[in-house]
């Protein structure tokens, strides 16, 4: 017990400090202010949120496109059934005219001959003469004047083979004896036959065929062969919608005859099975999010999108942010003319409009034809050169307050140089402001981007950006039809500036030194 007491007093009033100072609850724990304004930060949710939300898009944009199987300009194929229009059917239910060689019949007489006809008349008279109307057949009519053919009118046509020729008065009999259900007839010592479709030969070699449909081919210069017509002629009459032929190649190709009631006519096309690209592919296995118009992985382009927008979206902040600074840092500490004179270069660019010199600037890169990566360099430097002004004028003012401090008395006052009292002291302190207006520059500028590269005017193919890949949308049909086209980058560009946005805000109010929290 003597032990202990001897103990006590021989304990000097240092150690029942330390004793003290240990004492946990007793303990003030002091922190830096870099360390102040983490906690700050990161007590503030959305400013959590948003840094998440960052996180997430760099890891997808930038990390996404190494692991990816494809490459941002990688198309991918398909084989699809291509249908073209092939030619174009009308059925003639007028009356046609041929004229007798060496004769005229003009567009009065047809007028004329037609009211005849209309009124079952065997003959009408126009300037003092008289013309005959003659039935041969069906809908076949002869027109002559003082016992003088002068043209016959019919229905039916006469489509002859490449290279034949038919004298107007074989055209005659060959129609008179299709119309009367003959077999065969003889013209100008010649006997030709006719079949039930309407063929017309000569001694085994095909003259032509007889029908009241016309068959148009659709491109200029292309010809239809008569087995072709022939094959038309008689689908359309049997009712029959898918014909097949050999073509010159021996090639089978299989034709689709498509009737249109409005205008009563048919629309042949020719269906091939051609390799394109895999245009809007849906979502599946091999392609997540389907493909593009150009059959590019939609996933792909939107990592590499990610990247593209991010990476302009920085160096335009970082060249922004460089040259208000300089600017900014020598108006504030020098001031009189020097400032007034940087405050009016300001003022000239803030009247400049930025967005209709962009259109004008990018719509000369695409007349030049600007290589795609030197445009997208030109995009950086046009949008950085452009937005100095707001940050010169941020750093100004900070400066001009800091100048007239203590710390800059002295600093002056130890023959510190003027390039180092300037960045070395004002510039510092002017950080914290400067990484806010940054930060909340970076979201406008991402969408600035997006907006120029969806209007055509900035990030080319093939690269991708999240404007140029929404650009798609132009297409009504695209927009309403494939939604994995465009939602997706647009939530990708929701996300991303929305997580600039929420930093930005948490580091203003971290860096506020009101802010309690």
């Amino acid at each position: 017990m003597r032990d202990n007491m001897e103990d006590l007093k021989n304990k000097t009033p240092l150690d029942n400090e330390e004793q003290i100072s240990l004492n946990d609850d007793r303990r003030v724990k002091v922190l830096s202010p870099g360390a102040l304004v983490a906690k700050r930060f990161f007590r503030n949710r959305l400013a959590v949120l948003g840094l998440t939300m960052l996180v997430v898009m760099f890891i997808f944009s930038f990390v996404g496109g190494l692991i990816s199987p494809y490459k941002q300009d990688e198309q991918f194929y398909t084989y699809t059934d291509l249908r073209k229009d092939y030619a174009g059917v009308i059925q003639n239910d007028e009356l046609r005219y041929t004229v007798a060689d060496g004769q005229e019949f003009s567009s009065i007489l047809e007028a004329k001959f037609l009211l005849a006809v209309n009124q079952k008349a065997e003959s009408f008279e126009y300037d003092g003469i008289v013309y005959d109307i003659s039935t041969e057949g069906e809908d076949l009519y002869l027109v002559s004047s003082g016992g003088t053919v002068l043209a016959l009118a019919a229905k039916d046509i006469i489509n002859l083979e490449e290279g034949q020729s038919m004298s107007f008065d074989t055209y005659l009999e060959a129609l008179k004896a299709y119309t009367g259900g003959k077999t065969e007839f003889t013209s100008e010592g010649t006997q030709y036959a006719i079949s039930e479709e309407g063929v017309i030969s000569d001694g085994g070699t095909e003259v032509g065929f007889i029908s009241r449909l016309v068959v148009s081919p659709v491109e200029n210069g292309a010809t239809i062969s008569k087995e072709v017509r022939e094959k038309i002629a008689v689908a359309i009459e049997e009712d029959t919608d898918t014909i097949t032929y050999t073509d010159e190649e021996g090639e089978e190709q299989t034709l689709n005859i498509t009737y249109n009631p409005s205008d009563k006519t048919w629309d042949v096309t020719q269906g091939k099975e051609t390799y394109v690209y895999d245009r809007y592919a849906a979502p599946s296995k091999t392609h997540w999010l389907g493909t593009d118009t150009n059959g590019m992985d939609m996933l792909t382009r939107l990592m590499y999108g990610g990247r593209v927008s991010l990476v302009i979206g920085f160096i335009v902040v970082f060249i922004a942010a460089f040259l208000g600074v300089i600017m900014g840092g020598v108006s504030g500490y020098f001031g009189g003319w020097v400032d007034n004179l940087i405050m009016r270069i300001v003022d000239v660019f803030y009247c400049i409009p930025s967005t209709p010199l962009i259109i004008i600037l990018g719509a000369a890169m695409d007349a030049m034809q600007v290589d795609p990566m030197i445009r997208m360099v030109y995009l950086m430097l046009i949008l950085g050169f452009l937005s100095w002004p707001s940050i010169a004028r941020l750093v100004r003012g900070q400066i001009l307050s800091l100048r007239e401090q203590e710390f800059m008395t002295a600093a002056e006052a130890c023959g510190i140089s003027v390039h180092r009292r300037i960045f070395k002291h004002l510039i510092p302190n002017v950080i914290p402001q400067l990484i806010v207006t940054c930060t909340m520059s970076l979201g406008s500028t991402i969408i600035m981007e997006a907006t120029l590269s969806f209007l055509g005017l900035g990030v080319k193919f093939p690269f991708a950006s999240w404007g140029n890949i929404i650009n798609d949308v132009n297409n009504a049909y695209v927009m309403t039809n494939y939604w994995f086209i465009w939602i997706p980058a647009g939530i990708c560009l929701l996300i991303t500036v929305l997580g600039f946005n929420f930093v930005g805000d948490g580091l203003r109010d971290a860096f506020d030194p009101k802010m309690k929290r």
